[in-house]
């Protein structure tokens, strides 16, 4: 792991995800009668829950609208879900408004164009390891693992390992 994202997660109060590609496989399933579904990685869920039990706020903003999503947050108790919203740095900067936090102590996962303003613009902006390749160009960091194959989990740890607070998390489960 860089010095570099160490040092970018050290600052991080902020971890914020998008869905599809990133929290799932990126593959959008409809049964026969319109509904949708999407399958989710359990160690993705823990590293999450691990995050937020450290003290760090978690967020989701998805340019998609699904109710399986709402459940997904609610779960996680992720307190700050926005979907159908396109143009995720104005919700960012809303979200920001709220918390009272900048830019510098976020730290956002993403996989596709609409998440590169954001990647750009935050202390620490990773893609997923099959993001689109331009989106991987202009990112801080590249998980290893793939968007829904624990790739959020990656991005947890790494943000705990910054923070010294790993160990500790790992340890509460001894």
């Amino acid at each position: 792991m860089s010095t570099d994202l160490l040092q970018r997660g050290q600052q991080i109060k902020l971890a914020v995800f998008d869905v599809d590609g990133v929290l799932t496989d990126g593959r959008l399933y409809f049964l026969e009668d319109g509904s949708e579904f999407k399958t989710f990685n359990t160690l993705d869920g823990q590293g999450i829950k691990m995050l937020m039990a450290a003290g760090v706020q978690t967020a989701i903003i998805s340019g998609r609208k699904t109710p399986v999503v709402e459940r997904r947050a609610k779960n996680l108790g992720i307190p700050h879900l926005y979907q159908g919203r396109e143009d995720k740095l104005v919700v960012l900067d809303e979200l920001l408004g709220q918390l009272n936090l900048s830019y510098e102590q976020v730290a956002y996962l993403g996989d596709d164009l609409p998440d590169l303003p954001v990647i750009r613009r935050v202390g620490l902006g990773m893609a997923v390891a099959n993001a689109a390749s331009f989106v991987r160009e202009h990112a801080h960091g590249i998980t290893q693992a793939r968007g829904g194959e624990g790739a959020a989990r990656e991005f947890c740890e790494l943000i705990l390992r910054a923070q010294g607070r790993l160990d500790a998390a790992n340890a509460a489960y001894l």
